[in-house]
């Protein structure tokens, strides 16, 4: 469903907001920090949220604020939006990846998305799911070498699994952290950890994606 234009303007400034948070954290945010960042109330979120769904411009797993994912206007940028290679394998060495590895594209808006080498993973599994990251997103990523305690990664351990978890450095060792209390988190000495992106932003179901 493509979008509905006309938004007001305290429904566009949310959008904005929630585009924004979700560029710089790779996670959307609690109502609680939506509502103190504009200035309004939990509630005013809330039903924000509800029109910018019945509006085509997001979508949601039940009623958490996280679990938000944007729909972006993918007809609309035909000419203009931004290809990202879906890496099908990961492997060290981002972002010099051979192009046998990618299993087709994702077109985004590159208004939002504006780092350079972008690449996308598909997600198997629900470790993430408290953080709206679900089974078959495709996550946006911005490649890293590095990584600051709190932030979504790509991370390759052993130089053999990559994972994409909350990244926490405990000085002499690194914990990658799942959102979903089913999952321990993972324990690993510092030479075990590659990290090799950021997550920037989430892409669900199949508008914007191509095949090889």
């Amino acid at each position: 469903m493509m979008p509905d234009s006309i938004l007001s303007s305290r429904q566009q400034q949310l959008l904005e907001y929630l585009r924004r948070t979700i560029r710089e954290t790779g996670i959307p945010p609690t109502l609680r920090q939506a509502g103190e960042a504009l200035g309004i109330s939990h509630t005013a979120v809330s039903n924000g949220l509800r029109v910018l769904e019945e509006k085509g411009y997001i979508r949601r797993r039940g009623q958490s604020s996280r679990a938000i994912s944007l729909v972006e206007p993918v007809g609309e940028l035909s000419g203009t939006g931004r290809k990202v290679p879906v890496i099908g394998r990961i492997a060290a060495g981002l972002p010099l990846y051979a192009q046998q590895e990618w299993d087709g594209y994702l077109v985004v808006d590159p208004r939002i998305y504006r780092g350079d080498n972008l690449f996308a993973l598909r997600i198997q599994g629900d470790s993430m799911r408290d953080a709206g990251i679900l089974d078959g997103d495709l996550a946006i990523c911005e490649p890293r070498q590095f990584a600051e305690n709190g932030e979504i990664v790509v991370a390759l351990v052993d130089n053999e699994e990559a994972t994409v978890k909350r990244f926490w450095y405990h000085g002499d060792h690194i914990e990658l952290r799942p959102e979903n209390p089913a999952y321990q988190p993972l324990r690993c000495q510092l030479g075990e950890v590659l990290i090799q992106g950021k997550v920037i932003g989430i892409h669900r179901g199949p508008e914007g994606f191509e095949t090889r």
